[in-house]
């Protein structure tokens, strides 16, 4: 993890890629939670008797699954202290390049691409973050998951 003690730590950063997650496991147990919180039930997710006879050979991920992993992974990356909330601000682009082969493991880097200071909420100074997230399979050299995350920081 890297931790800062300040937004104003991370302006030099801007342009680099900052912090790497640690590895998670992607495992069929997560896969049906999902399913069952969107309602989200084809077969290539949730049946691995069928997915066994499918494209992959195995139950993939949902891409919005893996896409929703953004949160755990920049909480194990990065830690900005002194600030009192950080919210997701949403997205500006998303591709799923590679597919998520139940059991997989996957971790974030994490690419500073913009900070811009914003008008204070209630009194409180804040900034708005632009993080180019690549999620990236072990064992696979192409990345399953690349956003644009934009979140915001005040205190």
């Amino acid at each position: 993890m890297r931790e800062f003690n300040s937004i104003e730590e991370l302006q030099p950063l801007v342009g680099q890629e900052v912090a790497v997650s640690g590895w998670i496991t992607v495992d069929q147990a997560r896969i049906d939670g999902f399913a069952e919180a969107t309602g989200d039930h084809q077969w290539i997710h949730v049946d691995p008797e069928r997915a066994r006879e499918g494209p992959f050979g195995t139950t993939v991920a949902h891409g919005f699954l893996t896409l929703s992993l953004l949160p755990l992974l920049t909480q194990e990356a990065i830690a900005v202290h002194n600030t009192k909330m950080g919210v997701n601000y949403g997205l500006n682009k998303v591709r799923f390049p590679a597919p998520v082969p139940v059991d997989s493991r996957l971790r974030g880097r994490f690419k500073l691409l913009q900070i811009d200071l914003l008008e204070p909420l209630a009194g409180v100074p804040g900034a708005q973050l632009v993080w180019e997230v690549t999620i990236e399979r072990e064992g696979s050299t192409k990345p399953v998951c690349v956003a644009e995350s934009v979140s915001r920081r005040y205190g």
